[in-house]
């Protein structure tokens, strides 16, 4: 298979980072499933995010073949390990980075598959989409809850995503350069929006699963993933469409407001001038709540131009930053975070 990266020194590097918190258990069977060699590229590291367990996951890592080990200082939450592994990846000199999960849920066998679209330069990110319908491990509950949240992040994302929450995912490397993760609950979410909002190609293919070994540790019932899933969509959505969330509100509240100020213009012709001065009040309040929701829209639209324009210019240096250090070796740990 061609490749259409130009590496440094010629050669086309793979890392498959895994975020870690207290996975002694898991990970063996996680790092002994992994490849050491994919079609397209000359070598294949694997990369350990250990946030701040508090049992032998580091030294598990070592022992079974990770090639670096990034361990934080104290546990920061899924959102901030994947971020910080994407940042590891870039100065090992990725230029594909593979995204698996420590408890072994996916098949590694198809990370090939899962960075064809990368090499074949017909996607920037890649989603590993599982059969959420026919997963026997998934109460009709939760499938119910995975088809209604994909749905809702398809049209916050502008995307055709149809398991919006799959951790097993690759970027291209100009796709590592843009994430930006704000949130610390989830990661996938986000950065799915985030990428679906910009320039990005995303595509996304079929998956298997393995059998379960343990319960999420991501969330403690469906309530607070559902809670905690809409606070992260409605955050991320107002933030690359703030117009539309300021402005629909905005004309509720106007036409509101012009009903209630025709009810009274009405009343006081037919009626000369008497009573329904309730709805002139109200219909006031409504006129400016619709001023304030357009003003802030405005504000956010123009804040939203801002935050871009920063991640823009991220993007510049850490792509500076990266041409211009030394080249990490694959063997040598890169420094831990301060």
């Amino acid at each position: 298979m061609s490749s259409p990266f130009v590496h440094h020194n010629g050669e086309v590097r793979l890392v498959i980072q895994i975020p870690c918190f207290n996975e002694a258990t898991a990970l063996p069977a996680t790092l002994a499933d992994l490849p050491r060699n994919v079609d397209g590229f000359n070598e294949v590291l694997w990369l350990v995010i250990d946030d701040g367990s508090t049992d032998a996951t580091s030294e598990i890592a070592k022992t079974h073949g990770a090639d670096v080990v990034v361990k934080l200082t104290q546990n920061k939450g899924l959102a901030v390990a994947f971020q910080a592994g994407l940042d590891a990846s870039l100065q090992l000199g990725a230029d594909v980075i593979v995204n698996t999960d420590a408890d072994n849920q996916y098949s590694a066998a198809d990370i090939p598959r899962l960075v064809e679209p990368i090499l074949q330069g017909n996607a920037d990110l890649v989603i590993g989409t599982r059969d959420i319908a026919n997963h026997s491990e998934f109460s009709a509950l939760k499938k119910w809850l995975q088809r209604i949240g994909s749905w809702v992040v398809r049209q916050a994302s502008a995307t055709e995503v149809s398991d919006v929450t799959s951790g097993f995912r690759a970027y291209s490397r100009e796709a590592a350069l843009q994430a930006n993760v704000v949130s610390q609950f989830t990661y996938t979410l986000e950065t799915l929006i985030q990428a679906g909002r910009s320039d990005l190609a995303i595509a996304d293919i079929p998956i298997n699963v393995n059998p379960t070994t343990r319960p999420s540790r991501l969330f403690r019932s469906k309530r607070q993933y559902v809670r905690r899933s809409a606070g992260t969509i409605s955050r991320v959505y107002a933030m690359h469409q703030p117009l539309r969330v300021f402005n629909i509100p905005a004309a509720i509240f106007g036409v509101v407001g012009l009903i209630l100020f025709g009810r009274f213009g009405w009343f006081y012709l037919t009626s000369g001038g008497e009573g329904h001065v309730q709805s002139l009040i109200v219909g006031a309040v409504c006129l400016l709540m619709a001023v304030q929701m357009l003003m802030l829209g405005v504000l956010a639209d123009l804040l939203r131009s801002n935050r871009v324009i920063g991640e823009r210019v991220l993007r510049r240096v850490r792509n500076i930053e990266l041409t211009i250090a030394p080249q990490t070796n694959s063997r040598v740990e890169p420094p831990h975070e301060s």
